[in-house]
């Protein structure tokens, strides 16, 4: 069946959610930052760029000193690939994928930018997905709710057939401003629909909360 088709969508966030990236993170924005001859991020950081894009990242990260358009111009320049490496896939994620995929539209938004292509193609996911919007693909990044909006367009549903899965307080801030369903993983300090720290457990919260194509 044509997945436009299909009567319910589950969305993902990337980093926190179908992988680990922290680590992948750190090393990339810090490798940024010793080209530049700056120190390492500070905790602080680290949380920030977790949770934002990668021209909201160098700007924070080099907003207090004169070098902002050339980190800016560098950061264009980088190959993410060689730290995907550093990015553990979450357990679990492609046997649920697998489950959902016959039911459901499948749908990754993420603050990521020309990373997500390489980083879905690298673990095996670039066909998984019936649509995946990154920040260069919305005017707005999330928190604002356009790229949970386009995803809804795109299987032509409403708020309340789509559930999403996120970590951060911005997702959590772009579920409520979209109107979706919100899955909390491994944060219990949201405010969600659903708290899981599995992926096994989201199949259940997904089948008694949307219904899924007809086979």
């Amino acid at each position: 069946m044509n997945s436009k088709k299909k009567r319910s969508a589950v969305i993902f966030d990337c980093d926190g959610v179908m992988f680990d990236s922290r680590q992948a993170n750190i090393n990339f924005y810090n490798h940024i930052l010793a080209h530049f001859d700056l120190p390492p991020m500070t905790e602080d950081s680290i949380a920030f760029v977790h949770m934002n894009t990668a021209d909201e990242s160098i700007r924070c990260l080099f907003r207090k000193t004169p070098l902002l358009k050339d980190a800016q111009e560098f950061i264009r320049q980088v190959d993410y690939t060689p730290f995907i490496g550093d990015m553990i896939i979450e357990p679990g994620l492609k046997e649920l994928l697998k489950k959902l995929r016959p039911r459901f539209g499948l749908a990754v938004a993420t603050n990521r930018s020309n990373t997500i292509g390489k980083v879905l193609e690298c673990n095996g996911l670039d066909r998984v997905f019936d649509i995946v919007v990154s920040s260069l693909d919305v005017k707005n990044p999330k928190p604002h709710p356009e790229s949970i909006f386009k995803i809804l367009d795109y299987f032509g549903i409403k708020p309340p057939e789509s559930i999403y899965v996120g970590d951060s307080m911005v997702d959590y801030e772009t579920a409520r401003a979209a109107g979706v369903i919100f899955i909390s993983y491994k944060n219990r300090e949201l405010e969600a629909d659903y708290y899981t720290d599995s992926m096994s457990d989201i199949a259940d919260i997904v089948g008694d909360n949307l219904q899924g194509a007809p086979v």
